[in-house]
């Protein structure tokens, strides 16, 4: 379980919608005055340097935000993400580092917002605790963080953000994810939680469909985006995300992003999709 290491596939694919979709709530949720929590059940270290050893090693981040990283059409929906990578020491010619999601939300909340952030490998967890250094907002917990999650809820500001992105090293976390989530919505059914989930074999994703449908949790979208068709024998070709209570402009922004980015990210056979898989309240 502890043997995934992010930092060997930081910037890829995977982390842009994953990242994309991350920003994009986050920004919806400061258009209200009120302040909100943000959750992160798998932070992982924080700040990935793209030059080191690991992501030398699979150069997966040169498919991911590097394709996109000196684009000049970039749609106006991609900037907030963009511009956050850019406050990362990088610049216009020069990407060094690559945010990951406790990063990002450190440096879009407000003062008035709360972030509280799960890491379980001892490695990682040091790491996170040195790049998020000092700050109130901020609490991390060297937890299994679907473990830990139910007890936070229901937030005290009744407004969250969740996000579940497990490495799925493990068969059986496709299904854990999904009870997990299910509990931690029969706790607090007005948050939005943004389920991360690989495309390695498309029955997996089906069941995963399939499973949400049965929890009977309304309101909820499906994006993904594939950079190769379907394929089992080459990993993952996609990722995508179940949004739970998506912000009500999620769907016409992904519209528009997502042929984008397949056009700079994916292969001749590349593809993405939105989809509604359960009703609206």
């Amino acid at each position: 379980m502890l043997s995934y290491r992010h930092a060997f596939h930081a910037g890829n694919h995977a982390d842009v919608i994953k990242h994309l979709v991350l920003v994009l709530t986050l920004e919806y949720y400061k258009s209200k005055d009120k302040p909100f929590f943000y959750l992160d059940t798998h932070a992982g270290s924080g700040i990935y340097k793209l030059s080191a050893a690991s992501a030398q090693r699979t150069r997966e981040y040169t498919s991911g935000i590097l394709a996109i990283w000196q684009a000049t059409n970039a749609p106006a929906e991609l900037q907030p993400y963009l511009n956050a990578v850019r406050q990362l020491h990088n610049n216009a010619h020069t990407l060094q580092h690559y945010p990951g999601s406790p990063w990002l939300a450190t440096q879009l909340l407000r003062p008035t917002d709360q972030i509280r952030l799960f890491e379980l490998h001892p490695s990682d967890y040091q790491t996170l605790k040195q790049n998020i250094k000092t700050d109130r907002r901020v609490q991390i917990y060297k937890e299994d963080g679907l473990a830990g999650l139910i007890g936070l809820f229901p937030p005290v500001t009744r407004r969250a953000i969740t996000l579940i992105d497990p490495s799925y090293e493990l068969k059986e976390d496709y299904t854990h994810v999904i009870n997990v989530l299910n509990k931690a919505h029969k706790r607090f059914a007005t948050g939005t939680y943004l389920l991360w989930y690989p495309v390695i074999t498309r029955q997996r994703v089906k069941q995963m469909v399939r499973a949400l449908q049965q929890t009977h949790i309304p309101d909820i979208i499906q994006i993904e985006l594939c950079t190769s068709a379907d394929n089992e024998q080459l990993g993952m070709t996609g990722s995508g995300l179940f949004v739970v209570n998506p912000p009500w402009q999620l769907t016409r922004q992904m519209q528009t992003a997502l042929p984008w980015l397949t056009q700079h990210m994916a292969d001749s056979s590349g593809h993405f999709g939105i989809q509604r898989i359960t009703p609206e309240k």
